[in-house]
């Protein structure tokens, strides 16, 4: 620490405002953290380690980023707080020395349809500006290029108010929109498939409607059969001309029914609201399965797929529009902007190009600004809000990654960790969650979390320079220096599936026979076209089942036993041993705790101050009724069923009075995924990302198919658990199936049959087939970026 010269040259006493150079945390008992205490060094790089579920977030999270965050939230006026939400204070004794907190996290972007690239970053509000300034012709100011903004004119009398009179002005009021009127700024637009939407057959009685959520008896039916617009007799294909019209397309009319007033709308009409408004990624599985059926998607025939109107189109810089300049691939669009002379608008040109060279420094220049920011990976999400950190002012600020490697390519994981470190050398604090050994090395500090997940968890099993943890002895430790071997021998293929012309995305017209009956690794650089190859290529049948990244979408009452259907057959078991009902075990049913409603706890609103949680005092905590909780199976009651671990419920549901072979088998898969410390009543919203990924998985295991399609199945993956998943993945294969996996973890690409490598670079650089073979060919060959960092690791 450095000391002022006093005069004469002797040092001087440090200042008292440098001795804060810790964040200090004691008594942390958020989750399942067992009351820890760590000292963090500011402005140096720390990484937390531990196996999935060890308490990494909770103390990184939940604890500290949640802390900072309330704390700068109760500078604001009361009257702000109102309006934000509202945060409780963690389960902590001392939170000392923090900063501002700057979370950037991998929840992926919000699946709205008119959010894309461009306008989560900026990038597009300052197009449009320069589009607004030198575009030629001159067509308006930059909303005149927003495709969220309507074209809108008004005319009329207003009363001007000047001393004791008043006086009638007329005006005329214009706000010039780059919206697209046909498409509403979408840029697609649908086409109803009317069979799939009805059976003509059949009356409205006889059940003809077929679209979710429009069951017989419901309040949706019921506005359409005694709303006197259509006879609900009569088959749906004799209805007149008329009735047709109030059946499909009448706009909303308020009719009365049973004395209530409602409003009626046509079929067509309502579907678009109710089911359109949402990005394809954000529905529900069936929901998302009768609009893939029902309704097919084109480029809007007025605007070309662009989103925006004419005029919009017509404003050019240098032969292109702002929608073609949202098209290129951001490489090429920041040479282009690079190549724009103007000295007139030179600082907003400097800006554009700051954002534009982030996202290629960043590893995201393949991207184009008009990509639909929902259909963005985890990965791909959390390294776009990192653009807005990048050659920021800002330091002495705290940032906090939650494993910013996720998708990447070990070629673009040195990136990653060049950006991490150039954030450090600011004067930052960096707190990096991670499982990654490349990014765990440039750490100065690391804190492992464990020994354990869940309630085996929660304590610091090491704290100090990465050195010490290869010597600690931690589960971390012993993995750290872990190397897959290369196979001896590889299995041979029993078929082949053949791509051919694959053009989907940036794939340049692809030939490709992925073998059968081995396990094949998809890999590349992120952005080379491996999802498309797989996604988009490989038929969509049940043969075939896909293990995508989508997230598991469920609320606090969701959990491993109902996302999973375990507690389905848990339910019966109960039933039969009882002779009563099985909707008695559910807690979100008739056997629900009266005062909770079954949620265990009871949520008092205290307005602009957190929202209080505090158990039920009726159940205890436990959810269900209490005459419920006499029913016995085994000696269990419902409750304490659900409070087992999965590994305790293997052997429970296994053998004895309480064995049921429905529950035995998905615990059994559980636990194969290396989720059996897991609680079976455990919300989902508790999970981290790499436990929701495999509870997926497990959950996909149970289905019939001869394909399985895994997309990164290593997410959130300790160094200990990817053996595991190895080991899951050769009984996959032994037992008869193919698997596909898309990764780019090089312990998983060592212990395939076979590999396919895309490249050699990304977007338009991409798109092409550069190697095919055995894992030691692309050692031995080493012509590729993947041979290159495999070799490096399997020889390391």
């Amino acid at each position: 620490m450095s000391k002022t010269p006093r005069e004469g040259g002797k040092p001087s006493e440090p200042h008292e405002a440098d001795s804060h150079d810790l964040i200090r945390v004691h008594g942390a008992r958020e989750n399942n953290l067992r009351d820890i205490s760590v000292e963090l060094p500011k402005r140096r790089l720390t990484a937390f380690t531990g196996v999935s579920g060890s308490g990494k977030s909770s103390l990184v999270f939940a604890t500290i980023a949640a802390e900072s965050q309330r704390m700068i939230n109760e500078t604001y006026s009361t009257f702000v707080q109102g309006f934000m939400p509202s945060v409780a204070r963690p389960e902590v004794d001392v939170l000392d020395g923090l900063t501002t907190a700057i979370i950037v996290d991998q929840e992926r972007m919000g699946a709205n349809p008119r959010s894309t690239v461009g306008t989560v970053t900026d990038a597009h509000a300052m197009l449009r500006i320069l589009f607004s300034r030198i575009g030629k012709p001159h067509v308006g100011p930059p909303t005149a290029f927003s495709f969220n903004t309507a074209t809108v004119r008004a005319a009329g009398a207003i009363t001007v108010e000047r001393g004791d009179s008043a006086k009638a002005v007329k005006t005329k009021f214009t706000r010039a929109g780059g919206m697209c009127q046909h498409c509403e700024g979408r840029g697609t637009v649908s086409d109803f498939d009317l069979t799939q939407l009805y059976d003509d057959t059949l009356s409205l009685h006889e059940g003809a409607i077929t679209i979710p959520g429009f069951k017989g008896g419901g309040w949706s039916m019921r506005v359409i059969t005694e709303s006197g617009l259509v006879d609900p007799d009569k088959p749906i294909r004799k209805f007149t001309k008329k009735e047709l019209h109030n059946f499909l397309h009448l706009e909303p009319t308020k009719v009365k029914i049973n004395g209530v007033n409602l409003t009626y709308e046509g079929l067509i009409p309502r579907i678009q609201k109710s089911f359109l408004a949402k990005d394809r990624e954000a529905m529900q599985p069936h929901i998302g399965a009768f609009v893939d059926r029902a309704i097919t998607f084109t480029d809007c025939p007025e605007c070309g797929g662009t989103r925006l109107n004419a005029a919009a189109r017509s404003s050019k810089i240098r032969k292109l529009n702002i929608a073609d300049a949202c098209a290129m691939q951001i490489n090429d669009l920041a040479e282009w902007v690079r190549g724009l002379d103007e000295p007139s608008v030179r600082p907003l040109l400097d800006s554009i190009l700051h954002t534009l060279d982030s996202f290629v420094a960043i590893g995201l220049g393949y991207l184009s600004l008009d990509r639909p920011s929902g259909t963005l990976s985890g990965g791909e999400a959390q390294r776009v809000k990192m653009i807005r950190h990048i050659g920021s002012s800002l330091t002495d600020v705290t940032y906090v990654f939650d494993e910013p490697t996720i998708g990447l390519h070990p070629h673009d994981i040195r990136r990653m960790n060049d950006l991490l470190i150039q954030l450090r050398n600011k004067g930052n604090t960096v707190l990096v969650v991670e499982h990654k050994p490349e990014t765990i090395a440039i750490a100065d500090h690391v804190v492992d979390l464990g020994p354990g997940a869940g309630s085996e968890g929660g304590t610091v099993c090491y704290e100090g320079p990465v050195e010490g943890l290869r010597t600690a002895g931690t589960v971390t430790g012993r993995h750290l220096d872990d190397r897959a071997a290369l196979k001896d021998e590889v299995r041979e293929r029993t078929g082949e599936l053949a791509i051919r012309g694959a053009s989907r995305h940036n794939l340049r017209d692809v030939d490709v026979d992925i073998p059968l009956g081995v396990l094949t690794v998809i890999t590349g650089v992120a952005g080379s076209g491996k999802s498309s190859l797989v996604h988009g290529s490989l038929p969509a049948d049940e043969e075939v089942v896909v293990v995508d990244q989508g997230a598991i979408r469920g609320s606090r009452r969701s959990n491993p036993a109902t996302y999973t259907g375990l507690l389905e057959p848990i339910r019966k078991a109960f039933a039969k041993a009882n002779g009563v009902k099985p909707a008695l075990f559910s807690a979100n049913s008739e056997g629900a705790c009266p005062a909770c409603n079954g949620a265990g706890v009871i949520y008092t609103d205290l307005a602009i101050m957190a929202s209080m949680a505090s158990p039920c005092e009726e159940c205890g905590g436990k959810r269900f009724d209490s005459s419920v909780l006499e029913y016995r199976l085994g000696g269990r009651d419902i409750s304490e069923v659900l409070g087992m671990s999965v590994a305790a419920a293997v052997e429970f549901f296994g053998a004895g009075e309480a064995r049921t072979p429905a529950a035995h088998r998905v615990l059994l898969r559980l636990a194969d995924v290396g989720l059996g410390y897991l609680t079976l009543g455990q919300p989902l919203t508790t999970l981290s990302g790499g436990e929701r990924q495999r509870l997926k998985l497990a959950t996909h295991m149970g289905e019939k198919g001869g394909v399985y399609v895994l997309d990164e199945p290593t997410t959130g993956l300790h160094l200990a658990d990817v053996e595991q998943l190895l080991g899951l993945l050769d009984r996959l294969v032994d037992s008869g199936k193919s698997v596909i996996v898309i990764e780019h973890h090089q312990a998983v690409m060592a212990h395939a049959d076979w590999i396919v490598d895309l490249g050699p670079g990304a977007g338009h650089d991409g798109g092409r087939v550069v190697f095919e073979g055995t894992p030691a060919q692309l050692v031995a060959d080493r012509s590729t970026l993947t041979g290159e960092h495999l070799a490096e690791y399997v020889n390391g």
